[in-house]
């Protein structure tokens, strides 16, 4: 069977001060005249194209920028899977204002045929080549680079220093290329190398692995590129974006975080999915070393971050006087949209944020129009409901607080001005909760503080029944469950001449994520022996976010005191405290399918406000939305699609599809 590759490459090539040097914008369309599919694909056998890209440093840097460019975009509403793949934001059923396919996986419509959000294939929209991500094409681009990068008759004017950093970098991509499909399928091929040009049919066909093994091949991979990798960036005018030690190291920890959650240790639901040769591709036998490897690699990465620099925010440089309540929301809010801020340990500049705030923000007066502020990503009720009070505790668990029914309505006093309008009237859910609450949510009579404020805290605030500003009354830009997304949008943003959003790259890891990891996976590793450092890890990131240390809160405010001095209840508050400060990040879906929490929380209704209500007894009404429905364990993976199946037959179905 004759098997021939045709690649067209283009590159543009932007500067910015402060993005990527050299930002690719790349499409490359593989064409493949066998049965195989272009993941599958083998080394281009157009060897002149392939020897003109690896003769100089400056075409060779090319290259490896296409391998940076496959990264996928999470800072797109329309791309980052998490953003509506679970129950933390939904969206008009209408999908006027925003076609993400990730919402079918919510609304439990994936299919086998042509499945939504087909990483495999690299089609997340099943739609056309504008919706491709092929992730394959991508680990097979890194192979063709190692391949000639790790070659010193090769590049001739390459200096060795930068040789060693820029395989460290293919070899990160490659392997996080290969996580990020794990993390969808499971148990996948793994492709060391790309197979010769007259590789036969049977070589072609690859069998998925077993995850053990492969999570070992790929901790190997990111170990070798940490040992490689600059520990920061210093040239900051052309490099910021580029992969550094401490990103290596993170997302190896990351790695070995799902490694050892339920859905892959020992999950007893996969026992019997085997190769087709009789092969386990997962052991079904717990292993409580996997946590403790996870807990030894986020220790390591914290000490590479914090010795690179990397430290919590905190937004010091405000030229107003503001109060802390002001000041404690921006440290929450700025972490995320502070362009490379300190925390921020990796950040994809090619994944930028102007369409994503749009879709975030609301109008403020009858002066914006919905096209300039979309607010059609809609956190839900159980979203809003999962943030602590203001006592740092659960709000089923605060034994000073009694929220009751949420459709009781109460009046802001001068007390709430600086979260919500003083005078306004709002459901009591609003009232008495932690300052990330505020400073991630928009909601009815909330304040919203911008730079455009400037001392005035209370100058804007959200009116959002159904014929207010930021009220549903548009046919297709509308909020849904009467919940906006505040966390994402920079403060800078602004309904003045000239760009209304501050742009920032989308960051795929921060600090206060490491920190996260560290305390779970200590947690489960050690148990209630290493509660002292856990207990530290969390208070750092609940100082930030202006509440009192784990120990405190629990002690004076929670009906059950003692949760922190158990393993089991120091790991419900360590899962918690992880989704309220990780919240519309698109990870906290990937979490509770890791946790093997999907099938009780998925399951469950989705709720919104009456958003068509115009008074304030109609719209402060709850209104299921839909009806979740996870199939467990069939809906903890993506399927694969037939087609491909019947392309590959030594290619298993993921079990219930």
């Amino acid at each position: 069977m004759k098997i021939k590759n045709i690649i067209s490459v283009k590159i543009s090539l932007q500067k910015g001060r402060k993005f990527f040097g050299i930002v690719m914008t790349i499409l490359c369309l593989v064409g493949l005249q066998s049965c195989e599919k272009d993941f599958l694909d083998v080394v281009p056998d157009n060897v002149t194209t392939l020897e003109n890209a690896f003769k100089l440093r400056n075409e060779a840097q090319k290259y490896l920028f296409t391998c940076y460019s496959y990264i996928p975009k999470n800072g797109d509403g329309v791309y980052n899977i998490g953003m509506l793949a679970g129950d933390e934001t939904w969206v008009a059923p209408n999908r006027a204002a925003i076609t993400s396919y990730a919402f079918n996986i919510a609304t439990g419509t994936q299919r086998k045929a042509s499945p939504y959000m087909n990483a495999w294939e690299g089609n997340y929209q099943a739609a056309g080549p504008g919706d491709l991500y092929p992730l394959f094409d991508g680990i097979r681009h890194c192979n063709v680079f190692l391949e000639n990068v790790e070659d010193r008759t090769k590049v001739a004017d390459l200096s060795e220093s930068e040789r060693l950093r820029w395989i460290g970098e293919a070899k990160f991509l490659k392997a996080y290329y290969h996580y990020y499909l794990m993390r969808m399928y499971g148990p996948i091929p793994v492709i060391r190398v790309n197979l010769p040009i007259d590789a036969s049919v049977e070589q072609i066909q690859v069998a998925r692995e077993p995850i053990d093994g492969t999570v070992d091949y790929l901790v190997t991979l990111l170990d070798e590129a940490a040992v490689v990798l600059p520990p920061q960036i210093t040239d900051t005018q052309n490099e910021l974006g580029r992969i550094t030690k401490p990103v290596a190291l993170g997302i190896k920890t990351e790695l070995l975080l799902m490694a050892a959650s339920p859905l892959f240790n020992g999950n007893s639901d996969m026992a019997g999915f085997n190769t087709k040769n009789g092969t386990p591709l997962f052991n079904t036998t717990y292993d409580v070393n996997k946590w403790k490897k996870a807990a030894n690699a986020a220790k390591e990465a914290i000490i590479a971050a914090e010795s690179g620099g990397h430290k919590i925010f905190y937004k010091n440089d405000v030229a107003f006087t503001i109060s802390q309540t002001a000041k404690t929301k921006l440290n929450i809010t700025q972490a995320i949209t502070e362009p490379w801020n300190d925390e921020v340990i990796w950040a994809n500049p090619n994944s930028r944020t102007y369409q994503l705030q749009r879709l975030c923000m609301m109008p403020l007066d009858n002066t914006i129009t919905h096209t300039q502020a979309r607010k059609v990503l809609s956190p839900t009720i159980e979203s809003a409901s999962n943030f602590y009070t203001k006592n740092g505790v659960p709000i089923e668990e605060d034994k000073t607080l009694t929220f009751g029914d949420i459709t009781t309505i109460r009046e802001a006093t001068a007390a709430d001005k600086f979260d919500i309008k003083e005078g306004y009237r709002t459901s009591i859910l609003n009232f008495n909760r932690e300052p990330r609450f505020y400073a991630d949510l928009g909601f009815d009579g909330a304040i919203f503080y911008k730079y455009d404020s400037g001392s005035d805290e209370t100058k804007y605030y959200i009116k959002a029944k159904y014929q207010d500003y930021a009220g549903s009354a548009d046919a297709f830009d509308f909020n849904i469950t009467g919940y906006y997304i505040k966390k994402l949008v920079n403060w800078e943003q602004h309904f003045g001449n000239g760009s209304l959003y501050k742009e920032y790259a989308w960051p795929e890891l921060r600090l206060a994520d490491l920190y996260l990891m560290y305390a779970e996976a200590l947690n489960e590793a050690d148990g209630i022996a290493a509660s002292g450092e856990v207990l530290q890890y969390l208070d750092i990131i609940r100082q930030r976010a202006g509440l009192k240390g784990v120990v405190e809160s629990w002690t004076n405010f929670s009906r059950n005191p003692g949760k922190y001095t158990t393993q089991e209840g120091l790991r419900e508050i360590i899962h918690r405290e992880r989704s309220i400060e990780m919240a519309y990040e698109g990870k906290n879906y990937w979490d509770i399918r890791r946790w093997k929490k999907a099938n009780q929380e998925f399951n469950e209704p989705v709720k919104g406000w009456n958003v068509f209500g115009v008074t304030e007894g109609a719209y402060y009404q709850v209104r299921t939305l839909n009806q979740q429905r996870f199939v467990a364990p069939r809906d903890y993976f993506w399927p694969l699609d037939e087609t491909t199946l019947i392309q590959n037959p030594n290619l298993i179905q993921n079990p219930g599809w």
